[in-house]
């Protein structure tokens, strides 16, 4: 049962529920849409990073002499005349309100090197080419120091972190290895991912302008213009008020936009030394060198299960990369504690401190590699069982959660596997390896659960209706083309009563109501949805409050409804005022009103996900290795589907980027220089349009009374379970299993 009165608009189909286009969608294919780089401001001058060469030591002599003298230099920035910079913030998962960086290393305050690309110097000029010509000037020396940058060899030393996202980094239930020694069926293996790093359409860029009074704009690609702010206030010395940062539209993060980077520290510091704006836009080799990605790991899972099917034990345990300065254990053993019932479990990780770029957030980070192990292992059991591998996870369905003992507030994962295996067509795949072939093609199904948590964070709104009918919500929210912007105006003309082109949505700038709202996590949409609600219902109340004892709306015990663009007494048709009439009567002009959504108790309470079922085909060349995905649906229960057309879009992302992340994608590093070898999309390969299908999407679209408009989060969901049922319809098409991605044709012939 809900814990409080249901809201009205749970189950109510408005403009909530339909396919309504992206509102930005226009700007955006007109070039109207202004990014970071792209806002024209007067004498505006070019900064260009100047990285270090090495991976571990410290700078002897800098000479930027002859880079001075070039034509066009306004200035250089290194430790010696950069401003004074505290050490930025790493992130505190109980205060995400205050922001936080990449990495907690001082940003050009002095001279030493934790990783090949670290910025050493900055050059300012009048144009883009000057300034790059003269970085390519700048002269650096260095005492080298032993970088610790290989993966695999240091492994072996890692420790236990202190916390993983604020949990404990190890759990047990019962005695697992005796249970696994003892189990009738079982698996043991490992599973290896490596460095993946972040290739957004928006490189990252910054632009950096001081007002006379000491007052701070930033323009910069980041997916928490709040958290921004905090951040560089903090690294400046300024109060939070005197600093504003400006996103309208992010060109994609997927998680490496959300920690504020060197760039932007750097770009504040160089126009603040050259006394005037300053732009910073990275090159693509520039955000391979300066931002981090997703960490390599090296996973254990061991399943046993009895005669009946059921699990006995879930081992899953592993190692993952970080750094000193970062300090990010990527959370691949949070997953395993939630899907799936067993009568012991123990989940656990280990880190390695690299001398490398800081890692961070991608992509369902933690789940994405996560899944890839512990699905890839029970696809596994399943043939060692002989069982079908949809079969085995419907008997190992928990009724509530595994480790944290909590009611589910909504669980339909076995009804998405019952909807998805019936539109794939499951039933019809034969149950041996090999057995189907086209030709020189080997034709194979794969099947995974996808998982991802539901969060939700404290959120402020500020709402305004006029007198001319039209309202606008106002929130530092960010856009990076999930649809935010579009689902708020829906929610809010819903909730309002409004038509859908009398709601606008301001969002991207630090100055509109502060709140911890992180376009991440998949968290956005609902941490704003609360809050518009709480806002639009105090609206409500001083709309009645207003229109006095002689409006329609008074009278004690009246219930009242939003509709037809204004507030009207419920059951009555004609009982009621517009929003117009109230404001005009009172002499206003508008009502406003802000508002903050309480605390995520919800999320305290219960276990809740988005959940979902992948269904893959491959074709896999047998002469040649080359893998073919030729068929994909995903079923998902992702609560109530708020716009089909933004959800569905990035439900489709995630799994083209889970595609890549399969077949293509790898950061490769040099662990004699710690250098990245592939820093550009001609090297790093993603998918392009022939290496993805059609990808088909349905889903259950059953409410979750518990959460915000019955929604969970849809924007990492799809990326979860992709690569391991990839892996799985390999193995299923040429009975080699791979457990170490990408699955490249070398590892197939």
């Amino acid at each position: 049962m809900p814990d409080k009165a249901p809201d009205p608009l749970l189950h109510k189909h408005g403009y909530l529920g339909t396919p309504v286009s992206r509102v930005d969608g226009q700007r955006k294919v007109k070039g109207e849409a202004r990014f970071a780089a792209e806002f024209e401001i007067e004498n505006l001058a070019y900064a260009v990073p100047v990285c270090s060469t090495i991976a571990k030591g410290r700078i002897t002599t800098i000479d930027a002499s002859d880079a001075e003298r070039s034509p066009g230099v306004i200035a250089t920035v290194t430790a010696q005349n950069a401003p004074k910079m505290k050490r930025p913030p790493l992130m505190d998962v109980r205060h995400m309100d205050k922001g936080f960086a990449a990495s907690d290393l001082a940003v050009l305050q002095d001279g030493e090197i934790s990783w090949d690309g670290q910025p050493v110097a900055v050059v300012v000029a009048e144009t883009l080419e000057q300034a790059e010509h003269a970085a390519s000037l700048v002269r650096v020396e260095y005492v080298e120091k032993t970088a610790r940058v290989s993966f695999e060899d240091l492994k072996a030393e890692a420790t236990v972190p202190s916390a993983v996202m604020g949990e404990d980094p190890e759990l047990a239930i019962g005695n697992p290895e005796k249970a696994f020694a003892a189990a009738a069926f079982k698996v043991d293996n490992v599973y290896r991912t490596p460095h993946y790093n972040h290739n957004a359409i928006e490189p990252h860029a910054a632009i950096a302008a001081w007002d006379e009074d000491g007052r701070l704009t930033v323009f910069d690609s980041t997916q928490f213009v709040n958290g921004c702010k905090h951040a560089l206030a903090g690294i400046f010395g300024l109060n939070a008020e005197n600093v504003r940062v400006i996103a309208p539209f992010v060109g994609g993060g997927f998680g490496g936009k959300a920690a504020l980077w060197n760039h932007t520290a750097l770009c504040a510091a160089a126009a603040k030394v050259a006394n005037c704006p300053v732009k910073m836009a990275l090159s693509r080799e520039e955000v391979f060198r300066l931002i981090g990605g997703r960490t390599p790991s090296e996973q254990r899972v061991a399943l046993g299960a009895d005669e009946d099917g059921k699990f006995a034990a879930i081992i899953h345990t592993g190692v993952t990369a970080t750094t000193t300065h970062a300090k990010f254990p990527e959370q691949f053993s949070l997953t395993p504690r939630h899907l799936y019932a067993s009568r012991t479990m123990s989940v656990g990780q280990k880190v390695v401190n690299l001398d490398t770029v800081a890692n961070t957030w991608m992509r369902a980070p933690g789940e994405s590699i996560g899944t890839f192990a512990l699905e890839s292992a029970i696809d596994e059991l399943a043939y060692e069982m002989k069982i079908d591998p949809v079969e085995l996870r419907r008997l190992n369905e928990p009724e509530k959660d595994p480790t944290k003992g909590t009611e589910f507030s909504s669980r339909h994962l076995v009804e998405a596997f019952r909807r998805g295996a019936e539109k794939f067509g499951w039933s019809g795949r034969p149950a041996e390896p090999c057995s189907q072939r086209d030709g020189k093609w080997l034709i194979g199904q794969g099947v995974a659960t996808a998982y991802y948590p539901v969060f939700r964070f404290p959120a402020a709104v500020r709402l305004r209706i006029s007198a001319d009918g039209s309202a606008v919500v106002q929130a530092a929210a960010n856009e990076m083309g999930m649809g935010t912007a579009t689902v708020q105006i829906q929610h809010a003309a819903d909730r309002l009563g409004l038509p859908l082109e009398m709601v606008s949505f301001r969002y991207g700038d630090s100055d509109l109501p502060d709140s911890p709202i992180i376009a991440g996590g998949s968290s956005q949409t609902g941490s704003i949805a609360a809050a518009v609600q709480v806002a639009v219902e105090k609206a409500h109340r001083e709309l009645v409050k207003l229109a006095g004892n002689g409006s329609p709306l008074a009278g004690a015990n009246v219930e009242i409804e939003a509709r037809d663009g204004g507030l009207f007494v419920s059951g009555e048709e004609s009982r009621g005022e517009t929003y117009a009439s109230i404001l005009k009567r009172a002499g206003r002009d508008f009502i406003e009103v802000e508002e903050t959504s309480g605390m995520p108790f919800e999320v305290m309470k219960y276990s809740m996900a988005s959940y979902g079922a992948q269904f893959c085909e491959a074709r896999v060349n047998h002469e040649s290795g080359e893998v073919r995905i030729s068929r994909w649906l995903g079923s998902f229960d992702c609560g109530r589907i708020l716009n089909p057309k933004t959800a569905v879009s990035q439900l489709r992302g995630g799994i083209v980027m889970g595609i890549g992340m399969a077949l293509a994608e790898e950061t490769l590093l040099d662990t004699r220089r710690g250098r990245i070898m592939n820093p550009s999309l001609a090297e790093y390969h993603v998918p392009v349009h022939l290496d993805v299908p059609h990808i088909e999407i349905i889903y259950n679209d059953i409410p979750d009374e518990h959460t915000p408009l019955g929604a969970h989060g849809v924007g990492e969901i799809g990326i979860t379970g992709a690569a391991a049922a990839i892996a799985n319809a390999i193995f299923h098409a040429t009975g080699k299993r791979i457990r170490d991605l990408p699955i490249t044709l070398d590892k197939l012939l």
